[in-house]
């Protein structure tokens, strides 16, 4: 079957101090020389060493014209940010970058479409986007990316390679990738595309009182295309009687907007998670105003691909008994960040919380465990809104989709 086919750690005084230091680079054009007074006052033994790395390879390195001090800094800053170990959280961005970033998180951006991860050096595909350039092309969840047109990127930066592989609608990439269960590199030429993201979608289930609503990534308006949902679920002529809430590869995004949207199925003043920053002080953020969703039955998917803002929501419903959750263990992704703009237009999202379940299990590295564990191969054909237009009932119960399918059956018995 074809188909048409998107934040979150105890920071020592040292690295805070070194951090602010190699930011001073960014003031006004940046150049060594300028930071030079200043870190010559500092009395911090580790910022010492550097200063003279760098004044060494200021005055020393061969390759003249590979010196530039803005390059040095930027990779400076993110080399000790990786040190921290919050690796697709804490991050570093251009101002390109971040220009980049805050257009993908609006909703809307142009590219190939896919969610992305990079874990120890290795560049992942979450899973494209429906509907994107990369789902029509081929790209699979799972599949690990080599090159791009040809440029091995091991161990380059996360959102340097989303620099390689964005462009303007119109133009191509080739994408070396090798998909899951293979050992085989395969090229994939992509035409990047115009990407409107649309992060709320709904479907009925053919013959039945229920309904799928899939939630693809926590953005600025999520919570507006949820409400739209629901209103829209119940006005249904023969009303619905259980949802099954998808929330397999959903990356997150906004903290705000897993509150928002949290608050439709859970019940006025229920815990909907709790921070803990650096120095150990705990912050609670409990239900706050009407949910239009707090009485239906519901049924939650998750799976591996499932992280950060989604893993929230996931961990509020179980632990609130509010649902049940259905397919594999998310990412573990429990970091929250919090963005600064810094003086060159660059941004830093730095982790400055964690956050921990209703029960406050700390999530980061352990991620939402299912209370129905149904494994599944990331290349599996997933079911969604769209499909649920197009097939009858028996093509459904056929899909090699086991998650979906399990979780209606369980909706079902849930109404029983």
């Amino acid at each position: 079957m074809s188909k048409k086919l998107r934040f979150m750690g105890r920071v020592t005084p040292v690295l805070i101090t070194s951090l602010l230091l190699l930011l001073s680079f960014l003031v006004g054009n940046i150049t060594g020389y300028m930071a030079r007074p200043l870190l010559a006052q500092s009395e911090t033994p580790e910022f010492q060493l550097f200063w003279e790395v760098w004044t060494l390879v200021e005055e020393h390195f061969v390759d003249r014209d590979r010196i530039d001090p803005q390059t040095m800094t930027y990779g400076a800053i993110r080399g000790m940010l990786n040190t921290l170990g919050d690796e697709n959280h804490t991050v570093f961005f251009t101002p390109q970058e971040a220009e980049q970033q805050a257009d993908s998180m609006e909703g809307t951006f142009e590219g190939i479409g896919a969610y992305v991860a990079q874990e120890n050096g290795l560049f992942r595909i979450v899973s494209p986007i429906l509907g994107s350039p990369a789902e029509a092309a081929g790209i699979l969840a799972g599949d690990l990316v080599i090159a791009v047109n040809g440029e091995e990127i091991l161990g380059q930066p996360q959102w340097e390679v989303i620099s390689k592989i964005r462009g303007p609608a119109g133009t191509s990439v080739i994408l070396t990738v090798v998909h899951p269960d293979s050992d085989d590199t395969v090229d994939i030429e992509i035409v990047r595309g115009h990407i409107d993201i649309k992060s709320v979608l709904w479907s009925r289930l053919p013959e039945t009182d229920l309904a799928y609503l899939q939630i693809t990534q926590f953005a600025a308006d999520t919570d507006q295309e949820l409400l739209d949902a629901l209103r829209a679920i119940k006005a249904e002529p023969q009303p619905i009687r259980g949802i099954l809430l998808d929330l397999r590869n959903n990356p997150g995004g906004f903290l705000s907007q897993a509150l928002l949207v949290s608050s439709q199925f859970l019940h006025e003043d229920e815990v909907i998670l709790h921070e803990r920053d650096a120095r150990g002080n705990i912050s609670t953020y409990n239900v706050n105003g009407p949910g239009l969703a707090r009485e239906i039955p519901l049924v939650v998917l998750i799976n591996e691909g499932s992280a950060s803002a989604a893993e929230i929501l996931a961990g509020a419903l179980k632990e609130n008994g509010r649902a049940k959750l259905v397919g594999q263990t998310t990412l573990g992704t429990g970091t929250i960040l919090r963005p600064y703009t810094l003086s060159d237009g660059s941004l830093l999202r730095l982790g400055v919380t964690n956050w921990l379940t209703p029960e406050q299990k700390l999530i980061k590295g352990e991620g939402i465990t299912p209370n129905i564990v149904v494994k599944q191969a990331t290349s599996v054909d997933r079911i969604d809104s769209l499909d649920l237009q197009m097939l009858d009932v028996d093509e459904i119960h056929r899909s090699a989709d086991r998650q979906f399918n399990m979780g209606v059956t369980f909706l079902k018995l849930r109404l029983k």
